[in-house]
């Protein structure tokens, strides 16, 4: 006796489903679940890259579209803010990262919520910590904790981070749940950085 045809919809439906393939956003080739990341200049998006892809773009001083993020990893011992120079920056939670937007010319700062990443639309006042020169325009950021640590970490890991705390951010502050997404994300950071 064969299946109704409601039956065999219903045996298609329950089979596992094989696991979406990941693919370079440039010639679509296959690439694992640690690639690498390009940044398009002009669109501000982040590109998924296979190795010879990523390899491509990574002069900075070739005038292209997207620029290769790198894998560096600096920790700065402490805060990297002055209370003052916090203060000043005039962002409603402790997380923020900066970096240099160079289609913009000009430092930006941004910081997790709800939404997504959020750039103020204040003028950054003087900040002057020499991690800022270390900044490869673009592709790298200052990821910073009010009163405790700052790191240089390739872009693509703040939007990680943003990407964890818009799943899990309560109320104005994040709440506990995010809270313990951002001790945790730091200490990998921890591990990672020299």
């Amino acid at each position: 006796m064969t299946d109704s045809p409601l039956e065999t919809l219903r045996r298609i439906a329950q089979r596992p489903r094989p696991p979406a393939v990941e693919r370079c956003d440039l010639c679509a080739a296959e690439v694992g679940p640690a690639h690498s990341h390009l940044v398009d200049l002009q669109s501000r998006q982040l590109a998924c890259a296979c190795r010879p892809c990523y390899l491509l773009f990574t002069d900075d001083r070739a005038h292209l579209r997207y620029r290769a993020v790198p894998d560096r990893y600096l920790a700065f011992g402490g805060p990297v803010l002055e209370e003052r120079e916090w203060y000043e920056l005039q962002i409603p939670v402790g997380l923020a990262f900066l970096f240099h937007n160079s289609a913009q010319d000009r430092m930006v700062v941004l910081y997790p919520g709800p939404a997504g990443a959020t750039e103020s639309e204040l003028d950054l006042p003087a900040v002057t910590h020499p991690a800022l020169a270390m900044l490869r325009p673009d592709v790298e950021a200052l990821l910073l904790r009010r009163g405790l640590d700052g790191y240089l970490v390739p872009i693509d890991a703040c939007y990680e981070l943003v990407g964890r705390l818009r799943t899990l951010w309560r109320g104005f502050d994040g709440g506990q749940e995010a809270h313990a997404a951002i001790a945790a994300f730091f200490d990998e950071i921890r591990k990672r950085a020299t």
